[in-house]
């Protein structure tokens, strides 16, 4: 089974392509999957959004009332595929921004790596040519420094993205001594980072997946 996990706020024009799109690419991949939405006290119409798509696809909402952030959201939804999940050796959980950040065209390579042996799978951005947008480079600019050996020893060239496939035996792992806490201290791109280097010690085999 594969969890794709979004956390979303206020996410109205996006979500529902987005949904859609997933979709469409697993339907072609032909792999069993579900995917589990955090709705993170949204305030704009991304409940209604995500209410329309139940009945076309495997989708289960989680709701939250008061705001969470990025790296409350993850958690969540983290733990919420290890519960879900029989299959911990085999299942393999996805993290996706709800706002079109990444294409779910890209699932099937982090699927594709895994299943040939890697335990998590890193999608890294490449431009292509084109200049990464401004924040982007700004974040990668002041990271180093900000985060200090977590970022510099991080086994992927691109520790602050978010896009990864994680097999849910490294993740039951790595969180067994975080039952009832948070095992995320930091928020936005420095909590991708934070996560990587909790699960890391557990992995045996580490790729990349290039993204554009």
């Amino acid at each position: 089974m594969i969890y794709v996990c979004i956390p979303a706020h206020n996410e109205e024009r996006t979500i529902g392509v987005l949904l859609w799109k997933i979709r469409k690419v697993m339907l072609e991949f032909g792999r069993d999957y579900e995917v589990l939405v955090l709705d993170d006290a949204s305030s704009d119409g991304t409940s209604e959004a995500l209410g329309r798509y139940g009945r076309v696809l495997p989708l289960s909402i989680l709701k939250q009332e008061s705001r969470a952030g990025y790296a409350g959201a993850v958690q969540r939804l983290l733990r919420e595929a290890l519960e879900r999940s029989r299959y911990p050796k085999r299942d393999a959980a996805i993290v996706l921004q709800a706002d079109f950040t990444e294409s779910p065209d890209y699932i099937v390579p982090l699927i594709k790596a895994m299943e040939g042996g890697a335990d998590i799978v890193a999608g890294v951005v490449e431009a292509n040519g084109r200049p990464a947008p401004r924040a982007v480079r700004v974040a990668r600019r002041i990271a180093p420094w900000v985060l200090g050996r977590a970022f510099g020893g991080a086994p992927v060239s691109d520790p602050l993205s978010g896009f990864r496939a994680y097999r849910l035996i490294v993740l039951k792992k790595a969180l067994a001594d975080y039952r009832g806490r948070d095992f995320l201290m930091t928020d936005g791109w420095a909590s991708n980072v934070e996560l990587l280097g909790l699960v890391v010690p557990h992995a045996r085999r580490i790729v990349e997946a290039p993204l554009t």
